[in-house]
């Protein structure tokens, strides 16, 4: 029996990538995004019996609540939660809107946290689940410039880590992925010095791909990964060692 993975965010970047990933590993595959992209028409023609997409704004909490009930509905359960939307503003905080602000914690986690709710809920009746949160190395470490983006993703380690000591008698694990600097749109704010700062120190010596992050949270998503729950997998080239 095929497995159902919910993936947040999946229409651009690392989000494109896991779903990709899950899809070639003969999973169902729902996601949401705030718009429609041509890989995700290319997906659901393609696949038109393991892929699902719906337009939800996870800010939106009234749109988040329809969006369980529906990928329930046409695939019967989720078994895998990756909450990998998010978005980031960089600038100095004295500088910071409070739109902009608003903007990344509704997102990056008032959003993740009601949608994870949601989906516990139904993962409690199963007496099975795994959730993988897509954090960051700058909620460890920080980094000038993103300063509420590192709140965010350094208060999404917490939830984790709280939530697996909640969920790991019911067989739910809870983990977080956490990546380096990524050859995505996470980079696009950076120029070429920052860069090329950033693959001196780091050891692989390059930046991350999102191939790289998606091994990691397909292996947490896996059985292999059974006994680990409340964990960090830091996936960042030795950046942060």
């Amino acid at each position: 029996m095929s497995r159902t993975v919910l993936i947040t965010g999946g229409s651009r970047g690392l989000g494109a990538d896991l779903v990709a990933a899950f899809l070639e590993m003969g999973d169902n595959v729902a996601t949401c995004s705030r718009s429609r992209t041509a890989e995700v028409a290319a997906w659901a023609e393609a696949h038109p019996d393991r892929f699902h997409h719906e337009l939800v704004d996870l800010a939106d909490a009234a749109a988040v609540e329809s969006l369980v009930p529906g990928v329930i509905d046409r695939f019967g359960s989720i078994d895998v939660l990756v909450n990998n939307a998010g978005v980031a503003r960089d600038g100095v905080l004295p500088l910071f809107s409070d739109a902009s602000i608003d903007e990344m914690i509704d997102l990056n986690l008032r959003g993740t946290i009601h949608l994870t709710r949601l989906v516990v809920r139904r993962m409690l009746i199963q007496r099975a689940g795994k959730i993988i949160n897509v954090s960051s190395v700058v909620g460890q470490t920080g980094y000038r410039g993103l300063s509420v983006y590192s709140a965010t993703k350094a208060a999404l380690d917490g939830f984790t880590r709280s939530l697996a000591r909640e969920l790991g008698s019911r067989g739910i694990t809870v983990n977080s992925v956490a990546p380096g600097y990524l050859r995505t749109e996470m980079t696009h704010g950076l120029d070429a010095a920052q860069m090329q700062q950033i693959v001196r120190r780091t050891p692989a010596g390059r930046l991350g791909e999102p191939q790289d992050v998606a091994a990691a949270v397909r292996f947490l998503a896996s059985e292999e990964a059974a006994f680990i729950t409340g964990h960090v997998l830091v996936v960042d080239g030795g950046l942060t060692a």
